[in-house]
């Protein structure tokens, strides 16, 4: 199983606005979480093991970080025409599956990704109110395999913090997981 990791973004980064349809097709941009005193985006597939082996430990998360204010967005902007399992039909029965009660958006342009510089499923953007990035990390240190539970420590010690009014830890490790599956000649450059 090959690993990516996330990017090196700068911590202060305005967010890439975004319109983008859920599985029903409904479009949400940005401007939907403007009431969230924090906004975590998440780039993520349906068949990538590394998210399948958080997605009971991103669940919970989000179902306990929401009454604070945190709301959750996922994206998926694999090439549905090569993976077709990460399309939105099976996207819908992920949602179920998982347990997720944040919406899974579909960026089919990968225009999204591109302007977020997402690179690996899952790959973790911390918000603050302003929109700006406060984390740009792993949710914890726990991969398929090894023997590291899955908490959700890190992403959490960040999203405590950032709702506390207190400065987001300094020190974050990048995410690692299955590389974005890019349409062809979709790359990033």
């Amino acid at each position: 199983m090959a690993q990516t990791a996330s990017q090196i973004i700068a911590l202060g980064a305005p967010a890439p606005d975004f319109r983008l349809p859920d599985t029903a097709g409904a479009p949400l941009s940005l401007a939907h979480f403007e009431d969230s005193a924090a906004l975590l985006v998440v780039f993520m597939c349906n068949h990538c093991p590394y998210v399948k082996h958080i997605s009971g430990g991103l669940a919970a998360f989000a179902r306990e970080y929401a009454p604070r204010g945190l709301s959750v967005v996922a994206i998926n902007a694999n090439d549905p025409e090569r993976y077709p399992q990460d399309g939105p039909e099976p996207t819908a029965r992920e949602i179920e599956r998982a347990g997720y009660i944040f919406p899974y958006l579909f960026d089919e342009t990968q225009s999204v990704a591109h302007a977020y510089g997402a690179a690996c499923t899952p790959d973790f953007y911390l918000l603050d109110g302003a929109r700006r990035l406060a984390y740009h990390g792993q949710f914890d240190a726990s991969r398929p395999g090894n023997s590291v539970p899955v908490t959700g420590s890190d992403l959490r010690a960040a999203a405590d913090a950032l709702l506390a009014g207190e400065p987001v830890p300094a020190q974050q490790e990048p995410s690692v997981g299955c590389s974005i599956k890019w349409k062809p000649g979709n790359e990033p450059a």
